[in-house]
């Protein structure tokens, strides 16, 4: 006896093995995440490789902060921390490229970037998805 398999399936199947391997793909072109435990964090996005990979990955992290200047240029080295409520530093680090993923527990900070010619202040939540905070110097 032969099966056919419905024309259906095997294109929904398709597209789930596509899927999988632009993930398995962008995740390749990231560097490692930096820091301990549930405070972690991984900045890039310089090419086009590893800007698709990191805009990709996004969604995958609590966090993610974005640098450009006022002319949508992209900044990098910027120097960030990120304090939580009780104004303790979660995370402190130089960014290396114009995108960071940042993974930390649910609850609310202030992020401060600092590109040498200018600083900047935002409050976020973080839970019940991604956000993303925009840095423009």
């Amino acid at each position: 006896m032969v099966r056919k398999i419905r024309p259906a399936f095997s294109f929904a199947a398709c597209l789930v093995l596509a899927g999988a391997a632009t993930l398995a793909a962008a995740q390749s072109a990231m560097p490692a995440m930096r820091g301990e435990g549930a405070a972690r964090y991984v900045c890039g996005g310089i090419g086009s490789d590893e800007s698709t990979a990191f805009r990709a990955s996004m969604k995958e992290h609590p966090l993610a902060l974005l640098f450009a200047r006022a002319d949508g240029a992209y900044e990098a080295d910027v120097a960030v921390s990120i304090q939580d409520e009780k104004n303790i530093t979660a995370l402190a680090f130089r960014a290396s490229g114009p995108v960071c993923l940042i993974d930390l527990p649910a609850g609310k900070y202030v992020v401060n970037a600092d590109a040498g010619s200018a600083s900047k202040k935002q409050s976020v939540t973080v839970g019940g998805g991604s956000k993303s905070v925009d840095f423009r110097f």
